[in-house]
């Protein structure tokens, strides 16, 4: 399940590095937060086709530290190199992400 988020300004701006992606993530969709009302910090990792933006949420524990399930949900962002477009993945593992992302680029293609 891929979105695709365009400016309603007007075109996108098309990221040359991590920093322009992150910062493209975060004037669309803010700060992510943990179940504890945190701040999530934000990764980015570049591969060919774009720069994955994901989130690392802290581990919820119960009172006593142990740990519990992980909420679902989330999601991770592809900014696009050649388009600066905003893709919605699920929160996988990145590399997980990239691969979806992959496929989906290559399914549109056809």
């Amino acid at each position: 399940m891929t979105s695709d988020h365009g400016s309603p300004a007007g075109p996108q701006s098309v990221p040359t590095n991590s920093e322009e992606a992150l910062e493209a993530v975060r004037s669309r969709f803010g700060q992510p937060r943990s179940f504890d009302g945190n701040p999530a910090p934000l990764h980015v990792q570049e591969f060919d086709l774009g720069y994955l933006v994901y989130a690392i949420y802290a581990k919820p524990v119960d009172p006593n530290g142990r740990p519990l399930p992980t909420p679902p949900g989330g999601s991770s962002f592809v900014v696009a190199k050649g388009t600066g477009v905003i893709s919605t993945l699920p929160n996988y593992p990145p590399e997980q992400a990239i691969a979806l992302y992959r496929k989906q680029q290559h399914d549109t293609e056809k």
